[in-house]
Formats: C-alpha cells, sequence, structure tokens
C-alpha cells in the first residue's frame, strides 16, 4: 500500500544489567520488566481513572534495528514465549513499525513503543509513549479513530497567525485562575472561531486532530507525572516546544486538544461522556466556562490581537517565512543536482518522525530521517535527508561520497541493503536501483 503513516513518533530507551549491542539500540528483559511495573502503577493511580476505566494492557516496546519484541502480555495465538516476567518475539520484517499506536500482533491489540538508541534514551518518553499508545488501544476499543485530517490550511501565515493567539490566551488561562482565565479562555475562543470563519472547510479534520491525538497528548500527560506541578510544567514545556516549530500541519492537533483537555479538567469535566465521534472540544470548554461568543469573530478579533502582541508574532513568521524558503531551496537543491540514487516504490513501508518531514512544493515532500521497507530491500536516512515524490512513485536521495560494497551502498546520512535479485545501475549521470533481469 502505498502511503505513509503518520505521527509516527519514535521514543528512547533505558539499559540495565547485561547490554545487547545492536547498532547501539538495547533492551534487556529486566529492565522491560521494570517499565512495565512502573507504567502498571501509573494506569493504577486514581487520576488516570478520569476515563472510567483502567487503561493498562498489553504492551510491546520493539528494537527497531533486530525487531526484538518485549512485551507485557501473551497473544492470543502464542507468537510470544515466556521469558525472565515478560514475552519476547521477533515483529516480522514485511510489517510497519508504528510508535505509540495500536498493533495487532497474534490476533491481540498491542500498544507498540519503538526504542531509540542509547544516545537519546530517556526513560519519561518511553513510559508515556507507552500510556499515549494504550490510550489509542482504548479509544479504537470504543471506536474512536480519526486519523487522515487535512490540515493543510495551516501552512497559510494567517491561519497560523490565530493558531499563536489562540495558544498564547490558552497559556494564560493555563496560568491564571477565576475571571482572569475565564477571559483568556473567551479571547481563545474568538481566536479559534475567528481563524474557523476563514477556514471552514477544516474545521471538522480539526476537531478530529485535537480529539483523537490532543486528548491523547493530554492523557498521558496527566497519568504520567507524580504531581500536579510537575504535570502543568510539562504541559507549558511542550507549548514552548511546538510554538517554536517551523510547520504545525503535523502537530498542532496534539498541543491544542491538549490545552483544551487541561482546561477541561480543571473545571471537573466528565470526560467519560467524550466516548464518541464527534465533539468540538473548544466549543466544550466555552459551555463549561459559560462563554458567550460574538455572532462573527473576526470583527472582534483583530482588537484582541494587540493583548497578545500580534507584532511579535507577525515578526515571528515573516522571519520564519525567510527561513524555510531559505532552507527549502537549499534542501531541494541536492536531489536535483546530479549525482541521486532513484528507487522507485513498488509496496513500501514507512517509518518516520511527524515533524521530520516539509513538503518541496511539485517536487514531493522531504524526510530528513526516514526508514523504508520495500521489495528492493530497505533504506535507512538517518542524517541529510530523502525526497519522496508527490504520488509515492519513487524516491531518491543524493549519492555524493557513495560506497559500494555487494548490496550494501552507503552514501552521506543513508544506508541501503538491496535483496538478492536487485542491484544499483547507472542511468546517465545518476544511479537506479532495478531488478536483476532472470
Amino acid at each position: 500500500m502505498k502511503r505513509g503513516i503518520i505521527f509516527l513518533v519514535l521514543i528512547v530507551s533505558l539499559s540495565a544489567g547485561c547490554r545487547k549491542e545492536s547498532g547501539d539500540y538495547y533492551m534487556t528483559n529486566l529492565l522491560a520488566a521494570e517499565y512495565f511495573n512502573e507504567i502498571e502503577a501509573y494506569c493504577n493511580a486514581e487520576v488516570a481513572q478520569l476515563w472510567g476505566k483502567n487503561l493498562y494492557g498489553p504492551i510491546m516496546i520493539v528494537n527497531p534495528s533486530t525487531r526484538e519484541i518485549y512485551a507485557n502480555m501473551p497473544d492470543e495465538e502464542g507468537l510470544l514465549k515466556p521469558r525472565d516476567g515478560i514475552y519476547v518475539g521477533t515483529f516480522p520484517r514485511e510489517r510497519i513499525m508504528s510508535n505509540s499506536s495500536p498493533v495487532v500482533y497474534g490476533a491481540t491489540m498491542f500498544g507498540m513503543v519503538q526504542m531509540w538508541s542509547e544516545k537519546y534514551e530517556s526513560p519519561y518518553r518511553i513510559k508515556s509513549s507507552a500510556v499515549h499508545a494504550l490510550f489509542h488501544c482504548f479509544q479504537e476499543g470504543n471506536s474512536i479513530d480519526f486519523r487522515g485530517y487535512d490540515t493543510s490550511h495551516l501552512k497559510e501565515r494567517t491561519a497560523r497567525m490565530y493558531v499563536k493567539l489562540e495558544w498564547k490566551a490558552l497559556q494564560r488561562a493555563i496560568r491564571t485562575s477565576g475571571e482572569t482565565r475565564k477571559q483568556a479562555i473567551r479571547d481563545a475562543l474568538i481566536f479559534r472561531s475567528a481563524r474557523r470563519e476563514m477556514y471552514p472547510r477544516y474545521i471538522e479534520y480539526e476537531n478530529h486532530f485535537e480529539n483523537y491525538e490532543g486528548l491523547t497528548t493530554f492523557t498521558y500527560t496527566l497519568i504520567c507525572n507524580l504531581t500536579h506541578d510537575e504535570y502543568v510544567r510539562k504541559l507549558l514545556n511542550y507549548y514552548e516546544r511546538v510554538y517554536g516549530r517551523m510547520s504545525y500541519t503535523l502537530s498542532w492537533g496534539f498541543l491544542s486538544g491538549a490545552l483544551y483537555g487541561h482546561l477541561l479538567y480543571e473545571a471537573d469535566f466528565d470526560f467519560t461522556s467524550l466516548l464518541e465521534k464527534d465533539f468540538d472540544l473548544g466549543a466544550l470548554t466555552g459551555e463549561r466556562y459559560e462563554i458567550d461568543l460574538p455572532e462573527i469573530s473576526r470583527d472582534v478579533a483583530g482588537s484582541l490581537a494587540i493583548n497578545y502582541d500580534i507584532d511579535a508574532i507577525n515578526r515571528e513568521e515573516q522571519e520564519k517565512e525567510s527561513i524555510v524558503m531559505e532552507r527549502l531551496h537549499r534542501k531541494v537543491s541536492k536531489f536535483v543536482d546530479k549525482p541521486v540514487i532513484f528507487i522507485d516504490l513498488e509496496s513500501p513501508y514507512f517509518s518516520y518522525e511527524p515533524e521530520d518531514m516539509e513538503l518541496a512544493d511539485s517536487l514531493g515532500i522531504i524526510y530528513n530521517t526516514l526508514r523504508v521497507t520495500d521489495n528492493w530491500g530497505r533504506i535507512s536516512v538517518d542524517d541529510g535527508g530523502c525526497l519522496v515524490s508527490p504520488n509515492l512513485d519513487f524516491l531518491r536521495v543524493p549519492a555524493k561520497n557513495i560506497k559500494i560494497e555487494k548490496n550494501h551502498i552507503t552514501g552521506d546520512g543513508w544506508h541501503l541493503v538491496l535483496n538478492n535479485s536487485w542491484e544499483l545501475g547507472t542511468l546517465n549521470d545518476n544511479y537506479i536501483v532495478k531488478k536483476l533481469i532472470p
């Protein structure tokens, strides 16, 4: 199936005891068991019961290099084998490895977490990603699956400016209380409504994005922090990180839904009432705080924007556009200048981070890091990027400093391994992966 799987946010891991060296990825059975015990404790806490059900369930931590599985529970078909208090196995190479997402293995739905290498390990990230995945399992168990939304309007400066105004107001609401909080929430909802008056066809997509990923972010952040202050600090730190990103199209809903989720939680909202498909977190927040909005929000938003430093936001966006255009031109040039390697995509499986991609106009999408498995073999792009055509027909990587050792081909920042019956040939001044003629 020629489609990428969006929102595969990769995770990191710790080591303890004997270490398995494999491309700097490692895990031990004892360490995995420790993680599972801590994750279960998070899910058993009183604060974790806001959805009316304990979220703890089947989890698998997977080594992306060796595909080794460390699971907390067996699968129904007995593919996983008990060892040292956990269950182990190997994830099939023909299947895509997602992260923080549900995956069916052995007729059992698991929350999957991918390890990162030792260099980037973090116990909080691996545990919070497990809860992230468990909540998605909970959502799917309640027939809630909002994947496949379109937020391309967030590439436009006007939409981004309204998003920033809304977020600034929500941040003010989180940091305050009483009437000051209520006024900040009203401001946020006016900015939100003004944006939606301009981009009405994206309203349903926005709602779905917030509901699926934003409530998930809110839930795992709340559950995986031991104190309320620590939770709020983590949420606001996340706000700062996302606010400064170059693109919001793949990250907006994670943050926006989390901020509204927090304000609803502060108002003792019954989250079990959200176990249905269609709802608007902004509207629910307005109802909960008894906020009235103007009939046409754009008439009011302009004057309110002064209170949130609209001039600074405008300068940020101008500078950002300039940086993005310069960076994009620089990146695109290396995929156009010869030599490059062209690789046809037949039945590709993709794994990438959502913030590691950017549109390259009609040329396609540039992925800064990417893993692809296909009939010809696999390629890992760790640095320097990869350009995938708009219709997913082919990808290309720069062939500068290329080295060929039988079926192992490397270049600056990437490594290609070809299956038997495939080879690297030449095409004019470029290279092409092709099938050997019998």
